[in-house]
């Protein structure tokens, strides 16, 4: 009789003790999705009349600051900078056309928001801004047709299909391997500047385009098409560290004609955002082919990253390279797409826990008061402290529309792992 009550009472123990366990606090995601949500909405109604699309906040820069940063000498460094925001341009919403290359971005955030909360006002919006980038299924002066339609349609196309859809990817991706150059097996990036045959590394996140398009026709030669380009980058593109340069431009045979950046401190530095499409472009080269080859190289990017970043709240500045001072700014946008991009990676390895852990830690520093907007500021933009192209004097600590669209990526990708719904936040 004892006995039993021995057991009986360490049974209660047991069950008050689990009863008590604390329950994991994600009011940061509520917090978030909220403020997205609010801003999203915001902006689609002051911008509905223009057929533009929102990109970032116009800023203006200091020669003297970009020259500390890039550790350069003024009088060699100005020919390369852009013209200056005039002063009744400065703090005012930057919109782009549809032909820019981030113009995928703002309806992308829609559906995503639309998909994590449910608001179907945010849904009508993102069928609005979608249809305006109709006409980028017949151009084909860019790389960057992945980000502009996938972004856009793709989401579309898994949340409210439709025929039209469909038909709109498939001739984008067209357009996007008409690119594609069968003697260097890669995808041109530019038709600017002089380089031969340029080949940036923000490539690899145009690749998912011809991904989706080669399962939905079930015609594979767009998947090998990527492929060809995720192999040919990862052969050229990469240190020994695994580091990436930005810019890999090739000769008509295939060989290297120059490696260098353009949005980097300098040809040989980590620039932030070119690190974090790296190691998004080979996990997704994973999901789509289970050639380990990727999984691998994936993997050693990102413990790159986790090394090299070494700021507390694992936001990156906008260079690994860049000198650290007070005034050195950080990419919000790269540290968006690396939070996406190491929780899927964290559901293909075994040590999966470190990358979603580290993700996680991004993710709640981006959602914090020191990166989320408060509602009806930052020009209805998401994240603060984003940096487009410091070299070039644009963009630098300021939104991006690509910023908060793989903010809210990840957090999908990070809800959907956890079984996490925002209704029950």
């Amino acid at each position: 009789m004892k006995k039993n009550l021995v057991l009986l009472a360490l049974g209660a123990l047991t069950f008050v003790s689990c009863q008590t366990q604390p329950k994991e606090d994600y009011s940061w995601i509520k917090k978030g999705l909220d403020a997205a949500s609010a801003q999203l909405q915001l902006t689609a109604e002051e911008i509905s009349s223009t057929n533009m699309l929102p990109r970032s906040i116009r800023t203006g820069y200091d020669m003297n600051f970009l020259c500390r940063q890039l550790e350069r000498d003024s009088l060699t460094f100005k020919d390369s900078l852009r013209a200056q925001p005039t002063a009744d341009q400065l703090g005012k919403r930057r919109l782009c056309s549809v032909y820019d290359w981030t113009s995928g971005f703002y309806p992308g955030s829609l559906w995503y928001a639309y998909e994590l909360t449910g608001n179907d006002t945010l849904k009508t919006w993102a069928i609005q801004y979608t249809n305006l980038l109709n006409p980028v299924r017949y151009y084909t002066g860019t790389h960057d047709l992945g980000f502009m339609v996938n972004c856009s349609y793709g989401n579309a196309e898994r949340l409210a299909p439709n025929d039209t859809i469909a038909a709109v990817m498939k001739e984008t991706a067209d357009n996007l391997c008409g690119r594609f150059n069968d003697s260097i097996s890669a995808i041109r990036s530019w038709d600017f500047g002089t380089w031969n045959f340029p080949v940036i590394i923000d490539n690899m996140m145009n690749l998912d385009l011809l991904f989706n398009v080669a399962k939905a026709t079930g015609n594979n030669s767009y998947k090998d098409i990527a492929v060809k380009h995720a192999m040919t980058t990862m052969n050229n593109h990469f240190r020994p560290d695994y580091t990436c340069w930005h810019v890999v431009s090739y000769n008509n045979d295939g060989t290297v004609e120059k490696k260098q950046t353009f949005q980097g401190k300098n040809d040989d530095s980590s620039w932030a955002r070119g690190q974090a499409w790296a190691v998004y472009g080979y996990t997704a080269c994973y999901r789509e082919t289970q050639d380990t080859t990727f999984l691998n190289f994936a993997v050693k990017v990102a413990d790159m990253i986790m090394n090299r970043v070494k700021t507390d709240d694992a936001i990156p500045y906008w260079d690994y390279d860049a000198p650290v001072t007070e005034e050195t700014p950080r990419d919000a946008s790269a540290a968006s797409v690396t939070a996406s991009a190491l929780i899927e990676l964290s559901t293909m390895v075994p040590d999966g826990k470190k990358y979603l852990d580290y993700a996680e830690k991004i993710l709640k520093s981006l959602s914090g008061d020191a990166y989320l907007a408060k509602v009806g500021e930052n020009q209805g933009f998401i994240l603060m402290h984003s940096t487009g192209s410091l070299p070039n004097g644009s963009e630098i600590d300021t939104p991006l529309n690509y910023a908060d669209y793989y903010y809210l990526e990840a957090l999908k990708r990070f809800m959907d792992l956890k079984g996490i719904s925002y209704k029950n936040l």
